[in-house]
């Protein structure tokens, strides 16, 4: 049987979840045993060797919410005839969304779940609200397989929606040992974050722990600049008159990433909470010593190849960087074991589990 695999949310300039996307897209295009029809728009030219299905363009998280809201009326009405035309009941979305309410019975499909965040920290009026809230937990109880990319967040599938454990199979996401390894380059004065400005990011705690580090360290913020969480965020730098240590770079090509890691003293990744953390294994890869969080499913990426801190106590994160500024020893130790940590964690190893899980789709 055929199995569609919609891709209508990846973007041009790639994060965490079209970084997966693709590396577990072109895994399974390559397997023999499933026959897969990619759903994806015509710009996305890395897929023009495998069979696939032109989607309308402008569905993505870069037009907005006027995007997130043309790829959800897309999934609901428009998927359902592509699935008919081709003459398939199965459905892979590595993204948890799917139509519901307007497929039949027979209609089977898997997900990916990446964490819960929205509800475990929820906002009080967003214009994703009702999406977070209402539709995904809905497409994730209604599906037949769940794909989570970590333990921690299939915990959270069982507390925070009830879903039966078998539907569940953990499988960890990985890092492009073709772009990021060690490049043994000189290191610089500055610490490295990578990612969202979100609060349950933790970058207020981070900056508030700057101010109890040495003059000459600054830090830079590799991601978009949000509109949204910024301004506070340099507000905040600027009470503590340290707008001048605090850098924000804003979105990176992912080919020039892996020099702003690799000359990081460290990357500092304290968050709340996480489905994963990429950042953290792209750091190890590089030769960069990690600071991360004790919570969620950081410390079940980081292993014990990394600083684990309290994401909550300011003095804890501060006295973990000036751990890494003063102590040479334990910047090589915590290198070598990230190094070291970094090997369980492949895309063909992540491919090949995604694979054998939709076998079970198809074949049921």
């Amino acid at each position: 049987m055929v199995l569609p695999i919609n891709l209508s949310f990846l973007m041009d300039k790639p994060t965490g979840i079209s970084t997966y996307a693709r590396h577990v897209a072109h895994a399974l295009g390559d397997r023999d045993d499933l026959d897969p029809l990619f759903l994806v728009a015509d710009r996305h030219r890395d897929f023009a060797t495998y069979r696939r299905f032109s989607i309308p363009p402008q569905l993505t998280p870069e037009q907005g919410v006027r995007g997130h809201a043309r790829r959800l009326l897309w999934t609901q009405f428009s998927l359902p005839r592509v699935c008919r035309q081709i003459q398939s009941n199965v459905l892979f979305s590595p993204i948890p969304e799917a139509p519901i309410g307007s497929i039949n019975s027979q209609f089977r499909y898997a997900v990916t779940a990446y964490d819960l965040i929205p509800l475990r920290f929820p906002q009080k009026a967003t214009p994703l609200l009702a999406y977070h809230k209402f539709y995904v937990p809905e497409v994730l109880r209604r599906a037949d397989r769940i794909l989570a990319i970590s333990t921690a967040t299939a915990r959270d599938l069982r507390s925070f929606l009830q879903i039966d454990p078998k539907k569940i199979e953990v499988i960890p996401l990985a890092y492009d040992r073709q772009q990021y390894y060690d490049r043994r380059l000189p290191r610089s004065n500055y610490f490295v974050y990578v990612g969202r400005q979100e609060p349950y990011k933790n970058l207020d705690r981070i900056i508030q722990a700057m101010a109890q580090i040495p003059d000459e360290i600054e830090l830079h913020i590799l991601g978009k600049v949000d509109a949204r969480y910024a301004p506070a965020l340099k507000h905040r730098a600027k009470l503590l008159k340290l707008s001048h240590r605090i850098k924000f770079c804003g979105y990176i090509p992912e080919v020039e990433l892996p020099e702003a890691i690799g000359r990081a003293i460290g990357l500092v990744f304290p968050s709340l909470w996480e489905g994963f953390g990429l950042p953290i294994l792209e750091a190890m890869a590089c030769g960069t010593p990690v600071i991360t969080s004790n919570f969620g499913s950081m410390p079940e990426v980081a292993g014990e190849a990394a600083l684990l801190v309290d994401p909550y106590n300011v003095s804890m994160i501060a006295a973990a960087m000036r751990l890494l500024w003063n102590d040479s020893a334990a910047r090589s130790q915590l290198q070598a074991a990230g190094l070291k940590r970094v090997n369980a964690f492949n895309w063909e190893k992540t491919g090949q589990l995604t694979g054998d899980a939709l076998r079970f789709l198809v074949d049921n």
